[in-house]
């Protein structure tokens, strides 16, 4: 397959480039104008050039795409989302507006606890469907690869029903699934008053069930004030490391916890939340290969501070940005709409923003060598846009229509 007629072909990276660190994010993705893009049939990109230079004689026999003008954008790599679920909690919506913070709601039996109560009586079957329809949605709207957590079961029979779904959905979708366990996303409602009992009960029991078949590649914990401590965060990820799964933090959403500082000591592949990062956590983060996941949607829809992403650019930092698709505190797998966020509220630059959302949240599921940028060898998964001004004009016309067609791994969504 060849495309043709790209005004301007975006987020092209040298294959040995994994990340994007600090300056990195602005100067180091390049771009090509007036070019053309060839896919092979192993949905891969094969080369790219001018359309100038193109021999017309190389496109006999192949399909054709005519871009007419528009942009050509790697597809987003969404490093943080929680698809899985049962139903939605609009009316804890109605809770946030009369100004009832998330920690209050997670007292009275809502938040995690809501969706946990639900997803206990909900089937295999319907939670794939609904999860299914979140995936094909995030596609269409231009995600490539996305990480999927568990995390609303909080019992081993449930956290396995919801990572069965995530393998599921991996095998059902052409983006690329990372698959999280995070029994540790809260305590449940049964072992009330018990939460030491609770992080025996996961590393006793569900740790290896969750082996046993599989079904993870990472473990998360959600470590800050009011949920899991750093001592109880440690012991976690020591378990889950004797069975090869790789960190990934919950940290610093409500408060400075530790979360940072133990999941670096833990080398985890990322930290996510930092909307209470401060200098103390960038400069651990600075010594360390750990990815700092930013999720704009939860400030955007909590109403909370935004992570301090240009500092933490300005620091050198590797940092994503990801969606946190889920019911409770961001209900949107819209990527764009981070990206936007990225600039307007973050003020990362659009080619920064980019950055965040392809090659570095890709770096954030250990995907890097195979998507999140446009490189020869790399995953065919791209964005074709309507005809625009600039890559600037994505973030800048947040609601306005920008896809014309998605390709991931050179499947036409």
């Amino acid at each position: 397959m060849f495309v043709l007629n790209i005004k301007s072909l975006e987020g092209i990276l040298p294959r040995e480039v994994n990340r994007l660190a600090g300056s990195d994010m602005a100067t180091k993705m390049s771009s090509l104008q007036d070019a053309w893009l060839s896919v092979g049939d192993d949905g891969r990109v094969e080369a790219f050039g001018l359309m100038a230079d193109l021999d017309p004689s190389a496109l006999a026999g192949h399909a054709i795409v005519d871009a007419a003008g528009g942009l050509v954008i790697p597809a987003f790599c969404d490093s943080h989302t929680h698809i899985v679920y049962a139903g939605s909690r609009e009316m804890e919506f109605e809770d946030k507006i009369r100004g009832l913070s998330y920690e209050e709601i997670a007292r009275r039996g809502g938040g995690i606890l809501n969706s946990a109560a639900r997803l206990a009586v909900e089937s295999e079957d319907a939670l794939f469907d609904a999860a299914l329809s979140r995936a094909r949605d995030m596609m269409s709207k231009g995600t490539g690869a996305m990480e999927v957590k568990s995390g609303y079961g909080l019992s081993t029979a449930a956290e396995l029903k919801m990572l069965r779904v995530a393998a599921r959905l991996s095998e059902a979708v052409p983006a690329r699934v990372a698959i999280t366990f995070l029994g540790a996303h809260a305590v449940p409602a049964d072992y009330r008053g018990r939460q030491s009992e609770y992080v025996d009960y996961l590393i006793a029991d569900m740790l290896p069930a969750v082996a046993a078949e599989g079904l993870a590649q990472y473990v998360d914990v959600f470590c800050d004030r009011g949920f899991f401590t750093v001592d109880e965060t440690s012991r976690i990820l020591d378990a889950a490391s004797r069975y090869g799964m790789k960190p990934k933090i919950h940290a610093n959403e409500l408060d400075c916890s530790g979360g940072v500082q133990v999941g670096v000591a833990h080398n985890a592949v990322s930290v996510d939340h930092l909307e209470r990062m401060g200098d103390e956590e960038i400069e651990v983060l600075r010594g360390s290969d750990t990815v700092a996941t930013m999720l704009p949607g939860a400030s955007f829809f909590l109403g909370m501070p935004y992570a301090p992403a240009r500092k933490a650019v300005d620091a050198g930092l590797t940092v994503a940005l990801a969606s946190d698709y889920n019911p409770g505190s961001s209900p949107s797998g819209d990527m764009r709409m981070v990206m936007a966020l990225g600039c307007i509220k973050m003020k990362l630059t659009p080619v920064e923003a980019l950055a965040a959302t392809t090659i570095n949240g890709a770096a954030a599921m250990e995907l890097s060598e195979s998507t999140g940028a446009i490189t020869p060898g790399r995953d065919a998964s791209f964005i074709i846009t309507r005809p625009m001004p600039s890559l600037t004009y994505i973030p800048y016309a947040y609601t306005e229509p920008f896809i014309s067609k998605v390709f991931i791994r050179g499947r036409a969504i």
